[in-house]
């Protein structure tokens, strides 16, 4: 590829990138997060009641899908305090893949969230280093609901 080329697709690419507030989308009744739920786990891990294989698990495929997907934040990981972790967006629903939609663009985002039938996107922080993951989210898309663009 020429370098003119490799230029116009990472200016491409870092617009078109995915960022914390895409994914945490207007709040409805059917939103569901899970902010205590994260609390709770990472307080135990901190007391020593759990231990790091259990709170560091994350599949190989969902640490790859955070580096390569993922929207980070500016957030340390709170188990290994070392690294940023990042949202990683997969939407469930009708004429979907069964093990669910990774969401890798803004574009995508709003594709899927303009469909008819109603869709389930469940937002999941991961740490790429250590593998830290926890549900954050899960949120409705799609099914005529009108969310700003």
């Amino acid at each position: 590829m020429s370098p003119a080329r490799i230029e116009r697709f990472s200016n491409f690419k870092q617009q078109n990138r995915l960022e914390r507030s895409d994914l945490i989308l207007v709040e409805s009744a059917a939103d569901v997060e899970f902010r205590l739920a994260r609390e709770l786990v990472v307080d135990l891990w901190k007391q020593g009641k759990i231990d790091m294989e259990t709170v560091c698990d994350a599949q190989p495929m969902l640490k790859r899908n955070a580096i390569h997907c993922g929207a980070p934040i500016d957030e340390n990981c709170p188990i290994c305090e070392i690294s940023q972790i990042s949202y990683v967006a997969y939407v469930f629903g009708p004429r979907l893949p069964a093990h669910g939609r990774c969401v890798s663009s803004k574009g995508e985002l709003k594709r899927l969230n303009s469909r008819k039938t109603k869709l389930s996107a469940y937002v999941i922080e991961v740490c790429s280093s250590c593998g830290w993951n926890h549900l954050v989210k899960i949120a409705s898309l799609g099914g005529a609901q009108n969310y700003p663009s």
